[in-house]
């Protein structure tokens, strides 16, 4: 495959956050399951997709290995990660160890705007649900969650439950069983109110209930195979 851009032009791409681009973009199409895990990441295809040379692609990569969304196997190039049955637990073990209290912290310094700042959170996963894009939903309900972890200002949760967000992302691709439960929760709801109302142990037992459910949603014995093609999941982004 003939290279796009010459050295000079990946630098100074790179300088402009060339590789921002191209990693924003895969990371929104794993977040909303348009990648499944175990999908292949062809430096050549996600260049020619692009438009970029393999340079750009290969940062690209690099960060989201970094992020742990994706993972980089010597001599056989990068996949989409897929999280094993054991990393799922672990991860919902430490969800369950830092949001709810978290969530505590958050009913005790919310304000007026970061209410309305969630409120618009939830008013866009029912829109995203009612458009028929469960994908986008999803990656809505976990961005809820780190505002959460924003209002609390505890900046260093905040980063950790940011990163917990993301792998859960693929975990629920991978052993989603349960997939009306995004429609039939409430759960953000209900956590809403007790942010709203100050309730600071309302509000931890909402998020531990919330994170039962979601556990709850999980079969953690069959994974989902890699679906839809690369180039088409692309596209839609």
């Amino acid at each position: 495959m003939e290279m796009r851009g010459s050295m000079t032009e990946d630098v100074a791409a790179l300088a402009g956050g060339g590789n921002e681009t191209v990693a924003g973009r895969l990371a929104l199409a794993i977040h909303e399951h348009r990648i499944q895990p175990g999908t292949k990441l062809a430096e050549d295809e996600l260049g020619e997709i692009f438009g970029v040379s393999r340079t750009l692609v290969r940062a690209a990569l690099q960060q989201l290995a970094h992020e742990r969304l994706v993972t980089l196997r010597r001599n056989r190039g990068a996949f989409v990660a897929q999280p094993s049955v054991r990393e799922a637990r672990e991860v919902f073990e430490a969800r369950a160890l830092l949001e709810p209290r978290t969530a505590r912290s958050a009913a005790e310094r919310a304000t007026a705007a970061d209410i309305a700042r969630l409120q618009r959170h939830i008013d866009e996963e029912h829109a995203a649900l009612d458009a028929g894009d469960p994908g986008r939903a999803l990656r809505l309900s976990g961005q809820f969650h780190i505002e959460v972890a924003v209002i609390a200002d505890q900046d260093t949760i905040r980063d950790f439950v940011a990163q917990l967000v993301a792998r859960s992302s693929l975990i629920i691709a991978l052993y989603w069983q349960r997939r009306t439960a995004l429609c039939e929760s409430h759960a953000h709801h209900a956590l809403l109110r007790a942010l709203a109302d100050g309730d600071g142990a309302r509000a931890e037992e909402m998020m531990k209930g919330h994170l039962l459910d979601l556990v709850s949603s999980l079969d953690l014995r069959n994974p989902a195979p890699p679906a839809r093609s690369l180039r088409e999941a692309l596209d839609r982004i």
